[in-house]
């Protein structure tokens, strides 16, 4: 299963809990699969994002959600329900090392598309640098 999909993204970020929350949303093409148990939500990011030439890819299973991006952003981070995973995320400005812990990770995703979410804090340096959600839903395109 390789199917085209609509991917609306939906994200706010707070640097500090006395702050109120940056929030983007961005709808884009992209491609919606399945490897296995495992569901695979690939788009290319926006000059909105700040990414530019970066393709985006989410695999999705019954437990986690592990982010990698790979053009002029390159990255790798593993959400996991109450787990902090070390994450390697390479700018245009140097590589940073990043710790992630997921507060919440919830997915209902079937062959025809669903919905994604991630609460997350983001730490470098142990000092917390941000908290953050995505909902991501995908919604599959007409003509599969």
């Amino acid at each position: 299963m390789d199917k085209r999909a609509v991917i609306s993204i939906s994200g706010w970020q707070s640097e500090s809990p006395f702050e109120s929350p940056e929030a983007v949303e961005i709808i884009t093409p992209g491609r919606f699969s399945r490897e296995g148990r495992d569901y695979l939500i690939t788009y290319r990011e926006s000059e909105r994002t700040g990414m530019g030439e970066t393709t985006t890819t989410l695999r999705v299973d019954d437990r986690r959600v592990v982010l990698t991006r790979v053009g002029d952003v390159t990255s790798h981070m593993i959400f996991e329900q109450g787990r902090r995973h070390l994450s390697y995320y390479e700018t245009g400005e140097g590589p940073l090392t990043v710790s992630v812990n997921a507060s919440r990770v919830r997915a209902s995703l079937t062959d025809e598309g669903g919905r994604v979410e991630v609460d997350y804090a983001v730490d470098i340096d142990q000092a917390l640098a941000g908290e953050n959600r995505i909902k991501i839903n995908v919604a599959l395109t007409k003509g599969n």
